[in-house]
Order: structure tokens, then sequence, then C-alpha cells
């Protein structure tokens, strides 16, 4: 038996049993482009609907929705700050203007 688990190990060297892999495909890795989240949430969920607005134009549209569970909500949040600790770190502080011209102020953004 002890042989066979050898043979199993030698067919792929680099096999971990916890290790996913994760495929993808060419539309996707072409990516949305988004400049705007609005997060909202329920008990048992996050949602994230990824929309893209234009200077002077008053209306937008969701390009993407991702719905997760509050554990992976935490999770996200986490990496994001990670990261987003690891880029100002090599590239500088990253400075947030919700200002920004054409857009409307936060407050006054929703859904049709």
């Amino acid at each position: 038996m002890e042989n066979q688990n050898n043979q199993n190990q030698n067919k792929n060297p680099n096999s971990n049993p916890n290790q996913i892999n994760i495929e993808l495909k060419e539309e996707v890795a072409q990516g949305i482009y988004s400049n705007l989240a609005i997060i909202s949430h329920s008990t048992s969920e996050f949602v994230l609907d990824f929309v893209r607005i234009m200077p002077g134009i008053p209306k937008a549209e969701v390009k993407s929705r991702i719905i997760l569970t509050p554990e992976h909500a935490k999770r996200l949040l986490l990496a994001l700050g990670d990261n987003m600790g690891k880029y100002e770190a090599s590239h500088g502080h990253v400075k947030v203007d919700d200002r920004g011209p054409g857009f409307p102020p936060l407050g006054h953004i929703g859904y049709n």
C-alpha cells in the first residue's frame, strides 16, 4: 500500500490536497471597469454592486454584483486593507476625494 501512495504522489509532485485550482476564463480576465461601489447588507449577506458612472451623466448602470457571506465580506475587508497598505508603502498615500467633477454627492445615489 505504501508503494501505491508513493506512485500517486509521483504522478503529481506538486499536488496539495488543500490547493484549489482556479480557472480564469478569457472574458472574465478582461475585467470590468468600475469607479463606484455600492455596498448593502442583510443579516445573512453583503451585496457589492460595482457601477461605472460618467461625469455629467445622471444615470449609471450596475456592471457587476457580488454577493458575499458576512465572513467572506470581512475577509475581503482585511485583504483590501492589507493590499492598500502594501500599495501605499510603494506608491504613496492614496487621496480620497468624493467631490470629483461631474460626480453626484454620495447621498444622491439611488437605484431605479
